[in-house]
């Protein structure tokens, strides 16, 4: 199924379409590195490979999950070698799954993609700058792929329909394919294996013929559920669980599913950065340390990998589980940036304005500001808000232990916008 040319390519028109970026770069010839990110089946490796074939490129592919740094290095000296005795362009070297490469994997890269002894072409699902290094990536350019659309998905069905011969043979009907379109939330790969599964466990009619139908659809995927699919739409169910686990106060059903998604091989990286987002947009104020304890965790999980990392992933979650909870500064943010889109403009007061030169002084810059070490209890009570802003609160103190001080200052500070009750 796999296409050959971009003739056959689905999906990421706004990369290969006529005049867009890459198909510009692959009809010029002059390829740079890049990283292709985008979620699991939109066609990262097939790209990869139509550019190496299109622009009769010597193609190298490695696995970040089974690659290690000498297997990089095998490659490179490959590389250098034929350059000795060829004048041919620079061959591409694919790594799958970028993101799980290490510092040192990531580092022995570097000299061969600066020098173009290769073509650096990664692929990945998670955000590069979070995990490529930034001296690699400053070297790559990088494309954000896109789950496929519905008229992708039903093209690819079409194609394993009639186009191949282990298919058309068998007479099969998609009668329905909202529950294939739904199921397979824009993954290629997954729609495909779907349609084979249903395939396989859908009796023919009289006539001969498979009809699939959303019901069968339906009915065949609940007794073929996989236990965990770390690229799939179980990852997002099993992660949702586990984060709605720890919102609600759950430490015994948040390490059940933190430990699922360990055992299904998931990036315990991952689940590290979900603390640290979990910890200031559902935590946040009741327990400023619990952002503290998330970002060490990710820290500690970094450096010493898995097995080990489960232990400082599971003593954070039962943590944040077991912390009071508010979501106080997320919606303070959110509030002011909504704030901002509804005026983007509003000029700054001059009396708040910097001054570092004679003329801004002589205009009024800095006049009138009142500096709060200089008043009793460090306090002014001098209006910090441009003028079309006064009067409005974003933050607003949650019901706990910490914030019922906070409050408390706030009202001795700003009794018009904070009252104590």
């Amino acid at each position: 199924m796999r296409p050959l040319d971009l003739s056959q390519y689905v999906g990421q028109r706004h990369l290969v379409g006529p005049g867009c970026i890459l198909r510009n770069m692959i009809d010029s010839g002059n390829l740079s590195s890049f990283i292709l990110w985008g979620p699991p089946g939109v066609g990262k490796t097939t790209l990869a490979s139509i550019i190496a074939r299109t622009l009769d490129r010597e193609f190298y592919t490695l696995s970040a999950v089974s690659a290690g740094v000498k297997d990089v290095r095998d490659v490179i000296d490959r590389a250098k070698n034929k350059s000795l005795f060829s004048s041919a362009a620079a061959p591409i070297l694919f790594i799958d799954e970028i993101h799980r490469f290490n510092k040192a994997q990531q580092d022995a890269l570097l000299g061969a993609v600066e020098s173009g002894t290769i073509v650096l072409v990664g692929a990945t699902t998670e955000n590069p700058s979070f995990e490529v290094i930034s001296p690699l990536l400053s070297r790559c350019q990088v494309f954000v792929l896109k789950s496929l659309e519905a008229d992708d998905l039903k093209l690819l069905l079409k194609r394993a329909n009639t186009t191949y011969p282990e298919q058309s043979e068998r007479n099969i009907v998609l009668a329905q394919t909202d529950a294939l379109l739904r199921q397979s939330g824009g993954d290629g790969r997954k729609l495909l294996n779907i349609l084979e599964i249903v395939v396989d466990a859908t009796k023919p009619g009289p006539d001969g013929a498979i009809v699939i139908d959303n019901d069968a659809v339906n009915a065949c995927l609940e007794e073929n559920m996989a236990v965990y699919d770390k690229d799939g739409e179980m990852h997002y169910d099993i992660i949702s669980a586990f984060i709605k686990s720890v919102r609600g106060s759950d430490p015994n059903a948040a390490v059940y599913w933190m430990a699922r998604m360990l055992a299904g091989g998931e990036d315990p990286l991952f689940i590290a950065r979900r603390l640290c987002i979990l910890a200031a947009e559902d935590i946040g104020l009741a327990d400023p340390n619990a952002l503290l304890l998330a970002d060490a965790t990710f820290r500690i999980v970094h450096s010493i990998g898995m097995p080990e990392a489960r232990i400082p992933l599971s003593e954070c979650a039962v943590y944040l589980a077991s912390s009071p909870k508010s979501n106080s500064a997320y919606l303070a943010i959110d509030g002011a940036l909504s704030a901002v889109n509804e005026d983007k403009t509003a000029p700054v007061p001059l009396y708040l304005r910097n001054a570092p030169t004679s003329l801004m002084k002589e205009l009024g810059y800095a006049d009138g500001y009142k500096y709060a070490h200089d008043f009793p209890g460090h306090f002014t009570d001098q209006e910090f808000m441009p003028d079309s802003m006064r009067g409005r609160t974003f933050y607003e103190p949650q019901p706990n232990a910490r914030e019922d001080r906070l409050k408390a200052y706030l009202s001795s500070c700003w009794p018009k916008y904070y009252t104590k009750k």
